[in-house]
């Protein structure tokens, strides 16, 4: 059995990077397409985004609801379980005819959850868009599924879960989470708490409820982008959705307390894995306008990329790990900065950490290297 240690710090300083990244960005220097923004009366946004693409374009229905809002006791894993759910159809639309439609006009269909939102997505040609409105707009309005179909789902779910624990990474993944956030609900990921997920299928009349709280057109952006055109695909949308009645019940998320000290725990993986090191550091929520997040997303190549002197040292010419990578999460809630190393040499664990601290601690000193800095910088399209 190996032990995998990880580390929730306190918040990361970006120090002089910040001040290095925070200069002037104009809309237009980096999203080159027109937006087309519009709220309709039942508080239903639809943003559509024309561009050429050879008769092609992309169908999102965003929900704003993810793990995050799962703050019942014992009621997580729901946000994640309608991602499948949303896919067994409705009266009109039954699956198998849903199934038959997508399949019919070649589209891409998908979904995934994180812990701000649930995303479902169709990639298609433009000629079919009508087709897709109509069909998409009705599941997210009238979806319907008998309790055999929610108790089959519901152990789907299950049997997911269990898949993604024989990976270390989201063993691991699992038990920072649980460390690092004491009382909000990013406590959990998206897949929820097992015990809660084992109980899942005696929850059928709670299902109901999450759907009629969750999915109301004030909580779900529809976003378009392609070969459109704007005031008819615009008109379009308020045909099919503009008789879908609000209700969205906003969820009450608790407040992570600051941290004030580090917290430090080692998680058992009952596979086989070399020692993994996971280092949380606190960020504030995502601000589009506020340059910490430029700095945060620089110093993740300046500090942990591949051409970065942490980089070299431990994986190339010291080779103690197998790879060492920096991830910022751009969360609707404070949520983490994450470094991840994997290390070949279980005696080495607490050595890697402590190269990780001083680099951290290079940075909230030191200048960066400025054509370092622009290169990445041009990269990013800053």
């Amino acid at each position: 059995m190996k032990t995998i240690p990880i580390r929730t710090a306190k918040t990361l300083l970006f120090a002089l990077v910040l001040l290095l990244a925070a200069l002037p960005v104009t809309a237009e220097s980096i999203f080159p397409y027109p937006v087309h923004n519009e709220v309709l009366d039942n508080g239903l946004r639809v943003i559509l985004v024309p561009m050429e693409s050879n008769g092609l374009a992309s169908y999102y229905t965003i929900v704003r609801t993810g793990s995050r809002d799962e703050y019942e006791a014992n009621r997580t894993g729901f946000a994640h379980f309608f991602e499948h759910m949303m896919f067994r159809g409705t009266e009109r639309y039954p699956a198998e005819v849903y199934n038959g439609k997508v399949t019919e006009i070649g589209a891409d269909a998908n979904a995934y959850t994180t812990d701000d939102l649930t995303a479902y997505y169709l990639n298609i040609a433009a000629s079919d868009l009508e087709t897709v409105m109509d069909i998409e707009s009705d599941r997210f309005q009238r979806l319907a599924y008998a309790k055999e179909q929610f108790e089959t789902e519901a152990g789907a779910v299950y049997g997911e879960y269990r898949m993604n624990r024989t990976n270390p990474f989201f063993t691991l993944y699992e038990g920072m989470r649980e460390v690092a956030f004491t009382e909000h609900t990013y406590g959990h990921t998206t897949m929820g708490y097992e015990e809660d997920i084992k109980i899942m299928p005696t929850l059928y009349d709670y299902s109901l409820s999450f759907f009629e709280r969750h999915y109301r057109p004030e909580n779900i952006i529809v976003f378009i982008v392609g070969d459109i055109e704007v005031e008819p695909t615009m008109e379009m949308a308020k045909q099919y959705y503009g008789a879908w009645q609000q209700g969205y019940v906003e969820p009450t998320i608790p407040v992570e307390p600051e941290q004030t000290e580090e917290r430090r725990v080692e998680v058992e993986y009952e596979g086989s894995s070399l020692p993994i090191v996971w280092l949380a550091y606190k960020t504030p929520a995502f601000d589009a306008a506020d340059p910490t997040y430029l700095a945060a997303d620089l110093l993740s190549g300046l500090a942990f990329g591949q051409t970065s002197d942490l980089y070299k040292k431990l994986v190339i010419e010291e080779q103690v790990v197998e790879f060492i990578q920096a991830n910022l999460n751009y969360n609707r809630d404070p949520g983490t900065f994450d470094v991840i190393a994997r290390v070949k040499d279980p005696a080495k664990v607490d050595y890697v950490i402590e190269q990780i601290d001083q680099t951290v601690a290079r940075y909230q000193t030191e200048a960066a290297d400025e054509q370092r800095l622009a290169d990445l910088k041009s990269r990013r399209k800053f």
